[in-house]
């Protein structure tokens, strides 16, 4: 057989991820903080993207996920970010413009529950220069805050007020020095007696406790502060894996002491602080805002919209791309151009695409998990991607991106719609099977209805008990998941019963 090169043509199917489809599953997984950092970013990048500062429009009618007695249906969505159906026309506004009415793009999104508005948001912002004296003001003081001012006035020679800045700033939130002496000696070339002469000096400071290595050491200062350091509370201090297993027969042969001693002594060490430092403001947090709003309507229904302040409202300026697009001479001018306004019209319609999909798939969980918001934890459903995937006709890769980082404000509280998911339990009668959460509730409520020693249900004892209620479990899942729980075992639980009497 000759060898040579030669020529042939095949015809086959493959999926190619276009920057534009990476561009819209980028978005979809995106967290509403990062989602604003992202247009920023693009409407700094882009001449021909603006934001729309304009009155948004009045409320929208909000989506309808309702009771089980009711027909519940959402109408028909293109995935376009798991099916790469991107060959549309581009448009020119953001989803809230198109409800506004500007071509057919107001039924498209009534598709997805009337006219949904999601675009009020404001960047916010401030005049150069503000300072933002108001908020230093008022915020509370920081632990290292605290600390230097102390130090400012504390007796110390040059040499040892570096050491304890080095020293203060190895403090955490809590009031513990995370580093090593030995290393803080070496990076600043001193001697190991100076640092722990400093280190001495600062464990003065208050509150008291701080500058500690390890819990032991925290509550020994405090102790040494209130003059309650003997040998006993010594001894104590050097068993607190005892104290913490409850085991008080140990504990008063370790410290010599009798019962009422070390019941004192135990009272003592629960009026100290394990964390000084926590007193103190630090940076502060970031809150969590719902991605969703639930609410309940007339009649049992539930009423699914966006959080609209979350999202972005950003327009393609069709006047400025026509004057510089008419002004354009070189090749590189006129492709620059054209770049521009593509990526500008995918970044809308990309938006469009995120806000409806999130709606939809928000309210597929709320019609799987109506029992909950209407009844509690103990009726939560056992649900998994598939099938909200399988129902709202999407593939369970979007799902699961759209669930992720993405949270939903209910009646029952504010929950990340990944917590709607859950294992199932089979049923020990044959029946619906069981919610792992609120298998896990159930264990809750009968180790909390615990009173006295004779009371404590082993792990067995809660699976026979869960089993007459109809939940198939075994021994092994229960004390997995009293264990994430962070609940003792039964014997631990009696002996901290028969302490507390």
């Amino acid at each position: 057989m000759a060898l040579g090169p030669r020529l042939e043509l095949r015809q086959g199917q493959s999926l190619v991820i276009t920057p534009q489809l990476q561009q819209a599953i980028k978005l979809l997984q995106l967290t509403n903080l990062e989602l604003e950092a992202y247009v920023e970013a693009e409407l700094e990048r882009n001449p021909l993207l603006q934001r729309d500062e304009r009155d948004s429009d009045p409320e929208p009618e909000p989506v309808k996920a309702e009771t089980p007695t009711a027909d519940y249906s959402v109408d028909s969505v293109p995935d376009s970010a798991a099916h790469a159906d991107m060959d549309a026309g581009p448009t020119d506004l953001s989803p809230g413009e198109r409800d506004s009415g500007d071509g057919d793009g107001g039924s498209d999104a009534g598709q997805a529950g009337g006219q949904v508005d999601w675009s009020r948001a404001g960047s916010g912002g401030s005049f150069e220069g503000d300072d933002d004296m108001e908020g230093r003001l008022t915020r509370a003081k920081t632990l290292s805050e605290h600390l230097h001012d102390q130090l400012a006035v504390a007796r110390l020679s040059e040499a040892e007020r570096v050491v304890a800045a080095v020293l203060i700033d190895a403090v955490d939130d809590g009031g513990y020095l995370r580093a090593d002496l030995e290393e803080i000696s070496l990076r600043l070339g001193c001697d190991d007696a100076l640092t722990g002469k400093v280190l001495v000096a600062l464990q003065g400071f208050e509150p008291t406790g701080v500058f500690a290595r390890d819990v032991r050491e925290c509550l020994a200062l405090q102790l040494k502060d209130r003059n309650r350091l003997d040998p006993a509370m010594e001894a104590l201090l050097d068993n607190l894996e005892l104290l913490a297993r409850r085991d008080l027969g140990a504990l008063r042969k370790v410290c010599g002491v009798d019962d009422d001693d070390i019941r004192e002594m135990i009272a003592e060490l629960k009026a100290l602080t394990p964390r000084p430092g926590a007193a103190f403001g630090g940076e502060p947090s970031q809150p969590v805002t719902p991605d969703v709003f639930v609410r309940e309507g007339a009649g049992g229904m539930w009423l699914v919209e966006l959080n609209t302040d979350t999202l972005p409202r950003v327009l393609v300026d069709k006047r400025y791309h026509a004057r510089v697009s008419g002004g354009a001479r070189s090749d590189a001018d006129k492709t620059f151009v054209s770049d521009c306004l593509a990526s500008a019209n995918w970044l809308v319609k990309s938006l469009d695409q995120r806000a409806r999909t999130i709606l939809k798939v928000s309210s597929e969980i709320v019609r799987q998990q109506d029992g909950f918001l209407a009844y509690g934890v103990e009726h939560l459903r056992p649900l998994n991607l598939k099938t909200v995937a399988d129902a709202i006709g999407m593939h369970e890769s979007t799902v699961s991106r759209v669930t992720s980082n993405k949270y939903i404000a209910t009646p029952r509280g504010m929950f990340e719609l990944k917590f709607f998911f859950t294992s199932s339990i089979a049923s020990s009668s044959g029946g619906e099977a069981h919610s792992a959460e609120s298998v896990r509730h159930k264990i809750r409520q009968l180790i909390d209805a615990e009173k006295a020693d004779t009371d404590v249900h082993s792990d067995d004892a809660i699976v026979d008990i869960l089993k007459e209620a109809g939940v198939d479990i075994a021994r092994r899942t229960v004390a997995k998941y009293r264990e994430a729980m962070r609940i003792p075992s039964s014997v631990e639980r009696r002996r901290m019963l028969r302490a507390a009497v």
